[in-house]
């Protein structure tokens, strides 16, 4: 995504931040219609909610109501009761468009700050809600207009990783410009693997848990099949595919170099994605999370389309690919580390140079876990785990303030909030989790709210204030560790 830096100069400009009162230079100011999001931050009543009004908040869910009630009463710790209530929510309250298309429930997520739905953001950003859907039936419908809609923009363009509201009145058109196949549906046409793996995510969780099978209709199967085809074009067995991106633009990782179609690859089974979750461009086109997260995808995909849809081909033909691809990466994927023994690469070429770094958008090699991807004991992960987080992952960065992952999106010494989050995910040790928690609320800037990233020594210096798939994660953190018994751990924080 666009994103500049957005470098706060003082502490009451960053409690502000969220009011809609900084002069930020991102791609896209806060929106008209959310001028008001928060309450300006007072020092006398520092842990009043920061949500907007009642009135201008875009979806309301009691059950989430609920929970923001139950947690509260749980947590003895304001502060962190007070980002709860500020985070958990933020989605609902921001960023969702619910309305219903020819009789269907069609949901519209933005991803915060910038005026467009991001397949892999709305995936993500709505689905610690999915386990309050049942008792709720607004959020579940919601839930469901989410999935269709996602489905309506794979059947648009599959390559694509961002999609304008087809009711915005002042649809963001800024990369139409771009060299490739344009849509006016579209707003940017990055192709990343998890485009296309966060919607089945999603859908399948979803299925699961409210046993819901009416979003698996015809526009269902058509979506699945263009996935199928994405992926198979992709792996680059039968040519380079259909599929170029060039950008005219001084920032490297915004464009491909050999005329669009980015670095050369050995078609050994594995899954080129173009571009990365943070919206930069790979180097070795490769991309193991990526494909990791394609593995496990397609398997739900199959299951839904053998128990559902009744296509037991189609569903073998997930399988066999999700079979190839997790060949491919036992074979390519891993690196004999001197000091780390057994690591995956982040990324891979099939000619066997590898890239070993991790990033900070999930999927991310740390993420694995998290997502499902990798089971948390798999001693490859766990000593991949060990490398991410240190000083010989060129973009962990440590500072006085915090540490964690960063990336090229933003640049040296930026702390990514959700590298932190995705650390305390994947972890066993409630010590590690506690350290990750008060990491994070120690580097809110004052705010109540997550940011994109932050400067290692100085966390008023941040990048958006408006991001709302790291408000609901955090949200998400909060909730499973009471859902799992740790309301002492985390009233044990001072």
């Amino acid at each position: 995504m666009k994103k500049k830096k957005l470098t706060l100069l003082c502490s009451v400009v960053a409690a502000l931040s969220m009011a809609g009162e900084v002069q930020a230079s991102h791609t896209l100011a806060l929106p008209k219609d959310n001028t008001n999001i928060g309450n300006i931050f007072n020092v006398d009543n520092k842990y009043k909610s920061n949500r907007p009004p009642q009135k201008d908040r875009f979806f309301k869910s009691n059950a989430v109501e609920n929970e923001i009630v139950r947690v509260k009463k749980l947590l003895t710790n304001q502060k962190l009761a007070w980002m709860f209530e500020n985070c958990f929510p933020n989605t609902l309250d921001t960023t969702v468009r619910y309305r219903k298309t020819d009789g269907k429930d069609d949901t519209v997520v933005y991803t915060g700050d910038i005026h467009a739905m991001w397949l892999r953001d709305s995936g993500a950003q709505v689905w610690p809600y999915v386990q309050l859907a049942n008792s709720d039936t607004e959020l579940k419908a919601m839930l469901a207009g989410v999935i269709r809609r996602q489905f309506k923009c794979i059947i648009i363009d599959p390559y694509a990783n961002a999609f304008i509201d087809p009711h915005d009145p002042n649809p963001d058109h800024q990369w139409m410009s771009d060299l490739t196949d344009m849509k006016l549906e579209l707003h940017e046409r990055k192709w990343e693997i998890d485009s296309l793996c966060y919607p089945l995510r999603l859908a399948y969780h979803y299925w699961k848990t409210t046993g819901d099978t009416s979003i698996f209709d015809e526009e269902w199967l058509q979506a699945i099949t263009n996935i199928l085809k994405t992926f198979k074009e992709q792996q680059r067995k039968d040519g380079i595919g259909p599929y170029k991106f060039q950008r005219k633009t001084e920032r490297q990782l915004d464009t491909l170099n050999n005329g669009g179609l980015g670095n050369p690859v050995n078609p050994v089974g594995l899954i080129v994605s173009c571009f990365r979750p943070s919206d930069d461009a790979t180097t070795f086109q490769f991309l193991v999370p990526s494909n990791f997260f394609a593995v496990t995808s397609l398997r739900k995909a199959a299951e839904i389309l053998s128990e559902v849809s009744n296509r037991p081909a189609q569903a073998q033909e997930c399988r066999d690919l999700a079979q190839e691809v997790e060949t491919a990466l036992k074979k390519y994927a891993t690196y004999n580390h001197p000091e780390y023994g057994t690591i995956y690469a982040f990324e891979v070429d099939g000619f066997g140079n590898q890239y070993l770094m991790d990033d900070s958008n999930a999927p991310s090699l740390l993420s694995l876990a998290y997502l499902g991807d990798m089971d948390i004991n798999d001693p490859i992960y766990q000593n991949t785990r060990k490398f991410v987080w240190s000083k010989d992952n060129p973009y962990f960065f440590k500072g006085t303030a915090g540490e964690g992952i960063g990336g090229p999106h933003i640049g040296y010494d930026m702390v990514w909030p959700m590298s932190i989050m995705m650390k305390a995910f994947t972890s066993n040790n409630d010590e590690e989790i506690k350290a990750c928690i008060e990491m994070l609320m120690n580097t809110d800037a004052g705010t109540g709210f997550m940011h994109e990233s932050f400067h290692k020594d100085d966390p008023k210096n941040f990048t958006r204030s408006w991001f709302a798939w790291q408000n609901t994660l955090f949200g998400e953190l909060i909730l499973k560790q009471i859902n799992e018994g740790k309301v002492e751990l985390l009233n044990s924080i001072k």
